[in-house]
C-alpha cells in the first residue's frame, strides 16, 4: 500500500490507499452499478468509482477507536459489475464468494435494487437463515422490480419478515398502501419520528437483536435517502428533515461491529447531481466507519 497523500506528506497516508488486491484483508469492497430500473432517471455513470476517489481526502487513523487502519490488513477491491441489473444473481454470488475470507463485504450502488441483488447473491436465493436491516427513508415494497421494490421481493422469495427491521421511514415518503402491506408482512419499523426519542445506536442494536436472532446472518441496507436533503444533493429522493450525517457514520460503525453482519450496502447517489462531492465524499465514509466497526468485532 502506498503512503503518499495527495499533499505529497508521507505521514498522512490518504484512505484511498487502504485498496487493494489484498485476499486476507478483514474487508471487501465491490461496486454494483445498478440504474436501470430506478423510478427516477439517474446517471449511467460509476458512483462505486466516485467513492474510492472521495477516500483520498480522508486519513486512515480513527480517533475514537484510536486506531490506524492502514496497519489492519488494507480492503480487498474485487472492482465494479458494469450493468448489475442485467447480471445473473450467480455470476454475482461468484464475485462476492471471492471474498469468502472477509469478516464483511461492502457493495456500493448504484441505486437500491442493489440491496435485492446482493442479498439474493450472497444467500445463493436461500433466506432460511438471513435477516435484513435498513436504513431508509423508503418501506421500498413497490410492485414490480425497480429500485423501491428490493424489500417485497426479497419477502416474496422467501426472507422472513420477522427477522427484517426498517429504520428511518419518513412522513409523506411512502404510500397508506404500502405501509399496510408491511404492517402485514409483519417487519420492525422504527420511523424517523421515533428516532427523535431513540438514539440511533439503540435502534441498531435493538435491530441486531431482532434481525439476527438465532445467529442469523445480516445484510444491512443504507439508503443514504435517509439522511437530510442538505447534506446529500446527489441523493434524488432525499427529503428535508432526515438524520444528520452524524447519525448516519454512528448507525454503520455499531453495525459492522456485530459479526453477524455479513454485508452491507451504500445506495441512492446520483454523482452527476452531487455538489462539491458532498453525498459521495460522506459515503466515503460510511466505508471506514464500517471497517471501524468490524475491527471493534470480539477476535
Amino acid at each position: 500500500m502506498g503512503r503518499m497523500s495527495r499533499t505529497g506528506d508521507v505521514n498522512w497516508p490518504p484512505a484511498a490507499s487502504l485498496l487493494g488486491e489484498f485476499p486476507e484483508a478483514p474487508v471487501a469492497l465491490l461496486g454494483l452499478h445498478t440504474h436501470t430500473t430506478s423510478v427516477t432517471h439517474r446517471s449511467a455513470q460509476s458512483t462505486p468509482n466516485a467513492i474510492r476517489e472521495a477516500l483520498n481526502r480522508y486519513s486512515t487513523w480513527s480517533y475514537e477507536d484510536a486506531t490506524d487502519l492502514e496497519h489492519r490488513g488494507g480492503i480487498w477491491d474485487l472492482g465494479n459489475v458494469e450493468n448489475a441489473d442485467e447480471v445473473s444473481s450467480a455470476a454475482l454470488r461468484t464475485h462476492l464468494a471471492r471474498a469468502d475470507n472477509a469478516k464483511l463485504r461492502i457493495v456500493l450502488g448504484g441505486d437500491n435494487a442493489v440491496t435485492w441483488h446482493a442479498l439474493k447473491a450472497r444467500s445463493g436465493g436461500d433466506y432460511s437463515n438471513v435477516g435484513l436491516i435498513t436504513l431508509d427513508a423508503h418501506l421500498d415494497m413497490r410492485e414490480g422490480r425497480s429500485n423501491g421494490s428490493p424489500v417485497r421481493q426479497l419477502i416474496e422469495e422467501g426472507l422472513d419478515p420477522r427477522h427484517i427491521v426498517q429504520i428511518g421511514l419518513a412522513d409523506f415518503s411512502n404510500s397508506a398502501q404500502y405501509a399496510a402491506a408491511a404492517r402485514e408482512a409483519g417487519g420492525t419499523v422504527i420511523t424517523r419520528a421515533q428516532l427523535r426519542s431513540l438514539s440511533i445506536v439503540d435502534a441498531a442494536k435493538r435491530a441486531l437483536d431482532i434481525a439476527g436472532a438465532d445467529g442469523r446472518i445480516i445484510h444491512c441496507d443504507i439508503d443514504v435517502d435517509v439522511i437530510d436533503r442538505a447534506f446529500v444533493p446527489g441523493c434524488p429522493a432525499a427529503a428535508p428533515g432526515g438524520l444528520t450525517p452524524d447519525e448516519v457514520r454512528q448507525f454503520a460503525r455499531v453495525i459492522a461491529s456485530d459479526p453477524r453482519v455479513d454485508t452491507l450496502d451504500i445506495t441512492e447517489i446520483d454523482i452527476d447531481r452531487d455538489i462539491n462531492e458532498n453525498t459521495v465524499r460522506l459515503a466515503a465514509l460510511l466505508v471506514l466507519e464500517a471497517y471501524a466497526g468490524v475491527l471493534r468485532r470480539v477476535p
